[in-house]
């Protein structure tokens, strides 16, 4: 269908494409992979003949049509309503209902037999073109990805750039092209309309072309993994599972042959360096100087797997209760958010806040953030220092700042070399850190984004979609970060790889009220599927009381005068505890000094020190537990 042979294409003196070669095949279900700035959009505007490659052939079919999804489309705008720029894909029926109303408003007034004749054949082509159902399709298709019923008469520009990027993609699918290119379509797409994404194209009848970082949707979509490296174009059979195993596989057999040319290469060199002056030896050499200008030299391979080696660490631990949701309730005009919705976030967890959009996820961060109004409270708990990344946060960076600038303004109180550190695990090294933030892609603004947010000495951190515009490189980048992240995060994402490895709670919103799975993704999704509905994070109801009205207020009112006592009692050993952690680390420190390894006396009185701390800091941690115990049971 569509064939690529030896293509280039030069940004200046860089190359992206270099001899690079692919077939596309119908029917091939294709995931387009690689580095950010590799050339995979590049690609596909090279297909689409948007950009004129060096050199190279690219050859299509006769019969071959091709819809194209792209970023830039974010920008298109109509008054028509979206219903109407979606039916617009059936262009050539919707110019025959045409016909048929200028053929019936003719008849009005004149009866030849040819007209007659002429209505009888539009109608039965517009039949056969299942015109009278194509509206229902429309309407099913936008609906599945997302916009409801009430929407569909709604012009399009009062929509934004992610919805309108939507109605493009459903008038595309409708279209039905022989070749369907869509570049990162789960950008704007919330989980449930991914799914419906999912099954259409796995049912599609033409050949799908997919750029995408969601693993879990390239696992489910397409047979053929595409990667875009080293200026090549390189196919392996499978999904995204398939395509890491097979491609360890073949590193290994690169990294052998390479290692094996090299000794080659090496031992070739120090014959010819050593009999060079010899004449007996004259031909033997020029012999092995001409194999080794003839050799074709195999390339090392290049390791995509980076390993982050830098702790984000912050500089005060919270207390226990990070937030608590009492009784909070949003809504806008037209819907409502939570009513009278309780929760609480606890120092460690790692929260997903997942579901369709609209329901209000992006929301619910900003009120615990504090930046929406609301009513009920949201408490944020003892030593809670938050930091909060979205994706218009890309747009305060000072884009005639340099990257490492830009870090170095945020104020972290870190040295240079510790901010290289952080951009070095956020791909940027050597003299990366010095490009302005003006001349970076999407994904690199958000790179930096995050490490601003993860240098911040937050222990509690508020993610929107993190990993839009990032790669698949980059997503396993910011794993890592949380993974080894100590603090509490609440995080709202889409892409369920992600999710499944970083979060170990699950909220979504529900009937006005946030609602918690108690475990990872992968969990949830099986109580889910056993058609179970998880338990909503609200308090336990509180047992009947048959007193006296008078006799409960006054327990109540000692309960609460108790229940502030204590939590100042709380507060008071926390900042106590956090006191002997650090004299136990300084401690620990000096025990480690060489310089008193040779002296008894001093190395057995800080050993004394040290036990005495260590003791201490045992018991102070077994009074916050009991405290702890003591205020939870207040407050059931």
């Amino acid at each position: 269908m569509i064939s690529i042979n030896n293509l280039s294409y030069y940004l200046g003196s860089r190359a992206l494409f270099e001899e690079a070669s692919l077939h596309i095949k119908p029917k091939d279900k294709i995931g387009l992979i690689g580095l950010n700035g590799t050339g995979k959009s590049t690609l596909l505007k090279l297909i689409t003949n948007q950009l004129k490659k060096d050199g190279g052939e690219i050859s299509k079919s006769k019969d071959c049509s091709i819809g194209f999804l792209n970023q830039d489309m974010l920008s298109f705008q109509s008054e028509d309503s979206i219903l109407s720029v979606v039916m617009e894909a059936f262009q050539d029926v919707i110019d025959i209902q045409h016909e048929i109303d200028r053929t019936i408003k003719l008849m009005e007034t004149n009866y030849e037999d040819k007209l007659v004749d002429r209505l009888a054949r539009l109608q039965e082509e517009f039949e056969t073109k299942d015109g009278y159902t194509l509206q229902s399709k429309a309407e099913e298709v936008l609906e599945g990805i997302g916009f409801k019923t009430s929407d569909l008469q709604r012009p399009l520009k009062e929509f934004s750039g992610g919805w309108r990027m939507r109605v493009i993609l459903a008038k595309l699918l409708l279209e039905s092209p022989s070749l369907l290119m869509l570049d990162e379509p789960t950008n704007h797409l919330d989980l449930p309309s991914i799914q419906w994404i999912e099954n259409y194209l796995k049912n599609y009848e033409g050949a799908v072309i997919v750029v995408s970082h969601d693993r879990e949707f390239l696992n489910n979509t397409i047979n053929t993994i595409v990667e875009v490296s080293q200026q090549k174009l390189t196919a392996y059979p499978g999904n995204y599972t398939n395509y890491l195993q097979e491609k360890e596989l073949r590193n290994e057999l690169q990294k052998n042959a390479f290692l094996n040319q090299q000794q080659q290469i090496k031992q070739t060199e120090k014959f010819v360096e050593r009999f060079r002056a010899k004449a007996t030896k004259a031909k033997q050499v020029q012999s092995r100087v001409k194999a080794l200008d003839r050799m074709d030299r195999l390339e090392d391979v290049i390791e995509d797997n980076v390993a982050i080696n830098f702790k984000f660490n912050f500089g005060k631990q919270s207390g226990r209760h990070v937030v608590t949701l009492d009784e909070v309730s949003k809504s806008y005009p037209d819907i409502d958010i939570l009513t009278k919705a309780s929760a609480n976030i606890e120092r460690g967890d790692k929260i997903a806040l997942i579901g369709a959009n609209g329901k209000g996820k992006s929301t619910l961060l900003r009120m615990i953030d504090g930046d929406d109004n609301m009513e009920g409270e949201a408490k944020i708990g003892f030593n809670v220092n938050p930091a909060f990344f979205a994706q218009h946060q890309l747009e305060s960076l000072n884009i005639e700042n340099e990257i490492l600038e830009e870090l170095k303004q945020f104020g972290s109180g870190k040295s240079e070399q510790e901010l290289r550190g952080v951009l070095g695990c956020f791909l940027f090294s050597d003299e990366d850190v010095f490009k302005k933030i003006k001349v970076l892609s999407g994904g690199e603004k958000s790179r930096v984004a995050l490490a601003k947010t993860l240098i911040s000495e937050a222990n509690f951190l508020l993610l929107d979609e993190p990993t839009n515009h990032l790669d698949i490189q980059s997503v396993n980048i910011l794993i890592q970060a949380l993974e080894q992240y100590e603090g509490t995060f609440i995080l709202v994402s889409h892409d369920r790889y992600f999710v499944s490895k970083v979060a170990n709670k699950i909220w979504w919103l529900e009937d006005q009220q946030i609602k918690e799975y108690p475990g990872t993704y992968d969990e949830f999704k099986w109580w889910a599927s056993q058609n179970q509905k998880p338990k909503a994070a609200t308090p336990a109801p509180k047992k009947q009381d048959t007193a006296p009205k008078e006799k409960k207020k006054k327990a109540k009112d000692v309960d609460q005068v108790q229940l502030s006592k204590l939590n100042k009692e709380l507060s008071a050993v926390e900042a106590k505890i956090e006191k002997l952690e650090t004299e136990k680390a300084q401690q620990e420190v000096d025990m480690a000094n060489p310089d008193h390894f040779n002296d008894l006396d001093k190395l057995n009185k800080l050993n004394a020190q040290y036990e005495k701390l260590q003791k201490q800091l045992e018991d102070a941690t077994e009074t916050w537990e009991d405290l702890a115990l003591k205020i939870e049971e207040l407050e059931n």
